[in-house]
């Protein structure tokens, strides 16, 4: 399972071959006396991030370090200050106080790179913002030194400004894409070589969200805060209750399933549902409707969501417009829990199923969006799987959540790409 599992993640990131870039012609002799490094041992990274606050992004700068020192690397981040900022100090990074998400800052910052790699002998620039990318791209012009960018999950709208403000993170010699999805709109919107682009998922707290990790006494716990009886399945609709996320073509697939007798399961829906009054009460009224209120639960924010996924016997995803990311399909199956999502911007990437994958590969399903019979018939489908087989699944979601979007996979998978313009033969 394991090599098949490799295959897969292999289809789904993308990996591309690396080719030079125009910031990607680092010479091999960096001044008299000093060789460029070979490999991460002995090399200097400097990560320029908007911030160390306790986000994804910061945890993502922390686990990068962590994999640097690891590897014997230095590892240097430089960005906003955060609650981080110690954690990847105690971990053997270091951290620069620099304003790097700020487009006024963008020519003192400059400066301040350029001092970096001469002083600190940088060898790997990556820049995880617009702003820092641009400031990164003119101190680096005339340096030996590579530069790599990464796009940020979301694909802004077609502006002027905004196209040329985001345009630098088009100008790394290696360019790191969250996904596919994201991966072929930059290369339409700015004609990026193929071939200079490296697409690695966001990662997720695999450890955290991990079966092991969820007592059956939290999960009891949440159950009893349903009213919901332990016989009882559970369908788990994950999500801000929002009309483009898609709760309202659950509840119709709710009516069909409920409406061919079987009335021993439970659809909860986990998200808040604070920023949407109207929307909220429009699921109630179609829940009270279509007669299935008593077996719907509204919970609103839910802040224990890893026993949440560990209640549930399959998870649905009913996204109607491409999702900022796909971590709650990650979170998912990193519970080993099967998924039925949709087939809207990035959340095809992360989930496996025919026909891209076989079926003993499977992980989940894809439905069209909105689409309340192809709902109905996935749910269907999981709720009727005898146990053995339900295991297998969530045990290969699992394990396909972890090689994919582990902090550790993630990680490995960047210093690839640091690996690969390191050992280069210019």
């Amino acid at each position: 399972m394991r090599a098949s599992g490799k295959q897969a993640v292999a289809f789904n990131r993308g990996l591309l071959s690396p080719q030079d870039g125009p910031q990607g012609k680092g010479a091999k002799v960096i001044s008299a006396g000093r060789l460029r490094p070979r490999s991460l041992a002995g090399a200097t990274i400097l990560q320029l991030v908007p911030a160390m606050r306790d986000d994804p992004a910061g945890h993502a700068a922390v686990d990068m370090a962590l994999a640097m020192v690891q590897s014997g690397a230095r590892a240097i981040v430089a960005g906003e200050g955060g609650p981080l900022v110690g954690e990847l100090r105690t971990l053997g990074g270091e951290w620069l106080p620099m304003a790097s998400d700020s487009p006024l800052r963008i020519r003192s910052n400059r400066r301040l790179i350029a001092q970096l790699i001469a002083s600190e002998r940088i060898d790997i620039v990556h820049a995880q913002c617009a702003s820092a990318a641009w400031s990164a791209i003119a101190a680096t012009r005339r340096q030996p030194v590579f530069l790599v960018t990464s796009f940020p999950d979301q694909i802004a709208g077609h502006s002027i400004v905004g196209n040329w403000y985001n345009k630098s993170l088009a100008h790394g010699g290696r360019v790191i894409a969250p996904s596919s999805y994201v991966s072929r709109a930059m290369i339409e919107r700015y004609r990026i070589p193929a071939e200079r682009i490296t697409v690695i998922p966001r990662a997720v707290d695999t450890a955290g969200f991990s079966p092991a990790a969820v007592s059956s006494e939290r999960i009891a716990a949440i159950r009893r805060s349903w009213g919901i009886l332990p016989h009882i399945r559970v369908v788990l609709v994950s999500g801000r209750l929002a009309p483009w996320n898609g709760q309202l073509s659950v509840v119709d697939a709710a009516r069909l399933l409920i409406g061919a007798g079987d009335r021993n399961v439970i659809f909860v829906f986990a998200g808040d549902d604070r920023s949407h009054p109207r929307y909220r009460a429009r699921l109630r009224r179609r829940a009270a409707m279509h007669g299935i209120d008593t077996l719907s639960r509204f919970v609103g924010h839910c802040p224990d969501m890893p026993a949440a996924l560990a209640a549930a016997d399959v998870v649905v995803v009913p996204s109607l417009e491409p999702p900022l990311t796909g971590r709650a399909v990650a979170e998912a199956q990193a519970m080993g829990r099967p998924v039925v999502t949709t087939t809207v911007g990035v959340l095809p990437e992360n989930v496996l199923c025919p026909p891209r994958m076989s079926e003993d590969l499977r992980t989940g399903w894809l439905v069209r969006p909105g689409n309340v019979t192809d709902i109905a018939r996935a749910v269907e489908t999981v709720l009727k799987l005898n146990p053995t087989a339900h295991e297998a699944l969530g045990a290969r979601a699992r394990q396909f959540a972890e090689f994919m979007f582990s902090p550790q996979s993630v990680a490995d998978a960047i210093r690839g790409v640091y690996t690969s313009l390191l050992a280069r033969d210019d």
